[in-house]
Protein backbone atom coordinates (compact mmCIF):
# COMPACT_ATOMS: atom_id res chain seq x y z
CA UNK A 1 0.00 0.00 0.00
CA UNK A 2 1.74 3.34 -1.02
CA UNK A 3 -0.66 5.46 0.57
CA UNK A 4 0.74 6.47 4.47
CA UNK A 5 -0.69 8.08 7.56
CA UNK A 6 -0.41 12.11 7.01
CA UNK A 7 -0.18 12.20 2.89
CA UNK A 8 -2.69 14.45 1.14
CA UNK A 9 -4.84 12.44 -0.89
CA UNK A 10 -7.90 13.04 -3.59
CA UNK A 11 -11.29 10.82 -3.32
CA UNK A 12 -11.65 10.17 -6.97
CA UNK A 13 -15.16 7.92 -6.76
CA UNK A 14 -17.98 8.17 -4.12
CA UNK A 15 -20.33 10.51 -2.64
CA UNK A 16 -17.22 12.40 -1.70
CA UNK A 17 -15.73 12.45 -5.13
CA UNK A 18 -13.11 15.24 -5.64
CA UNK A 19 -12.61 16.19 -1.71
CA UNK A 20 -8.81 16.65 -0.50
CA UNK A 21 -7.94 15.27 2.84
CA UNK A 22 -5.16 14.30 4.57
CA UNK A 23 -5.21 10.15 5.76
CA UNK A 24 -5.57 10.16 9.53
CA UNK A 25 -5.35 5.99 9.97
CA UNK A 26 -4.02 3.44 7.68
CA UNK A 27 -4.80 0.05 7.78
CA UNK A 28 -2.67 -1.87 5.39
CA UNK A 29 -3.99 -5.26 5.89
CA UNK A 30 -7.58 -4.61 5.03
CA UNK A 31 -6.00 -1.73 2.32
CA UNK A 32 -7.97 1.12 3.68
CA UNK A 33 -7.66 4.52 4.87
CA UNK A 34 -9.48 7.07 7.11
CA UNK A 35 -9.57 10.07 5.46
CA UNK A 36 -10.48 13.66 7.26
CA UNK A 37 -14.05 14.92 6.25
CA UNK A 38 -14.57 11.75 4.16
CA UNK A 39 -17.46 9.09 4.37
CA UNK A 40 -19.05 10.92 7.57
CA UNK A 41 -21.26 8.30 9.20
CA UNK A 42 -23.64 8.89 12.22
CA UNK A 43 -23.12 6.72 14.94
CA UNK A 44 -24.99 7.03 18.36
CA UNK A 45 -23.32 6.93 21.93
CA UNK A 46 -24.82 6.24 25.26
CA UNK A 47 -24.76 8.35 28.05
CA UNK A 48 -21.69 8.20 30.16
CA UNK A 49 -20.05 9.88 32.74
CA UNK A 50 -17.87 12.17 30.20
CA UNK A 51 -21.49 12.43 28.11
CA UNK A 52 -24.26 12.67 30.38
CA UNK A 53 -26.91 13.41 27.74
CA UNK A 54 -25.30 10.81 24.83
CA UNK A 55 -26.57 11.53 21.91
CA UNK A 56 -25.36 10.92 17.98
CA UNK A 57 -21.85 11.89 16.67
CA UNK A 58 -20.41 12.36 13.30
CA UNK A 59 -16.94 10.05 12.47
CA UNK A 60 -14.86 9.79 9.54
CA UNK A 61 -14.72 5.40 8.49
CA UNK A 62 -13.00 3.61 6.51
CA UNK A 63 -12.56 4.56 2.81
CA UNK A 64 -10.74 1.53 0.29
CA UNK A 65 -7.66 2.80 -1.06
CA UNK A 66 -8.49 2.11 -4.43
CA UNK A 67 -10.99 5.35 -4.05
CA UNK A 68 -8.36 7.70 -3.21
CA UNK A 69 -5.47 8.87 -5.25
CA UNK A 70 -1.80 11.14 -3.77
CA UNK A 71 -2.48 14.77 -4.11
CA UNK A 72 0.33 16.94 -4.79
CA UNK A 73 -0.46 20.51 -3.31
CA UNK A 74 2.66 21.85 -5.62
CA UNK A 75 0.66 21.25 -9.06
CA UNK A 76 -2.54 20.85 -7.52
CA UNK A 77 -3.15 17.62 -8.74
CA UNK A 78 -3.60 14.08 -8.14
CA UNK A 79 -0.41 11.95 -9.12
CA UNK A 80 0.83 8.50 -9.71
CA UNK A 81 3.69 7.04 -6.97
CA UNK A 82 6.53 5.83 -7.93
CA UNK A 83 10.12 4.92 -6.15
CA UNK A 84 12.54 7.59 -6.64
CA UNK A 85 16.12 6.01 -6.87
CA UNK A 86 18.20 5.79 -3.77
CA UNK A 87 21.75 7.24 -3.99
CA UNK A 88 23.25 4.49 -2.10
CA UNK A 89 21.99 0.18 -1.53
CA UNK A 90 21.87 0.69 1.78
CA UNK A 91 19.53 3.68 1.84
CA UNK A 92 15.85 3.54 2.21
CA UNK A 93 14.41 4.40 -1.12
CA UNK A 94 12.12 8.02 -0.58
CA UNK A 95 8.91 8.32 -2.40
CA UNK A 96 8.62 10.68 -4.69
CA UNK A 97 5.37 11.77 -7.60
CA UNK A 98 6.19 10.53 -11.03
CA UNK A 99 6.20 13.72 -12.28
CA UNK A 100 8.78 15.30 -9.71
CA UNK A 101 11.18 12.38 -10.88
CA UNK A 102 11.85 13.85 -14.09
CA UNK A 103 12.65 16.95 -12.91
Amino acid sequence: MKIKKGDKVKVITGDDKGTIGEVLKAFPKEDKVIVEGVKLVKKALKPNQANPEGGMIEKESKVHVSNVQLYEEKAAKAKKTKKAPAKKAEEKKPRAKKSAAKE
